[in-house]
């Protein structure tokens, strides 16, 4: 199972040192649900990401804004993996209306993420918050 984003702030808060919070940030990437192959398809793949990054999002229940999102994901780097879990952290199980108001950039910022990434991987990022309320602004209807 993966950890709740509260658990993921306080696990941050915890580690002084860069180089544990990038281990971390590789075992968040460990713990996610596996991806089926299957799902390593071209409809999921996040396009801006230098590394292969894979999102699949499913729509649950409501109607229009209040459709609750789930998302999976995955990436051939393990840091990258790391910020995929980080955002379903941020995202997943949310009504789409939530995730369109959510700033996940505030949360990168908070946990010092923002400061510590390389561009292109600050640009992967984006890749993959756009893609998210892509799904959400959809399912919204809108």
């Amino acid at each position: 199972m993966s950890a709740s984003l509260d658990e993921i702030i306080a696990n941050f808060d915890l580690l002084d040192e860069w180089d544990d919070r990038y281990r971390y940030l590789i075992e968040l990437g460990k713990s996610l649900e596996p991806l089926p192959e299957e799902a390593h398809n071209e409809a999921n793949k996040v396009r801006g990401c230098a590394s292969q990054v894979w999102l699949e999002g499913r729509a649950e229940a409501g109607p229009g804004p209040q459709t609750r999102l789930t998302f999976r994901g995955d990436s051939d780097a393990h840091i990258v993996r790391g910020l995929v879990a980080l955002a379903l952290a941020i995202y997943s199980g949310r009504s789409a209306a939530d995730i369109l108001a959510t700033d996940a950039f505030e949360t990168y910022e908070r946990l010092g993420l923002a400061a510590h990434l390389t561009p292109q991987r600050s640009n992967g990022v984006r890749s993959m918050i756009e893609r998210i309320k892509a799904d959400a602004r959809t399912a919204a209807g809108g």
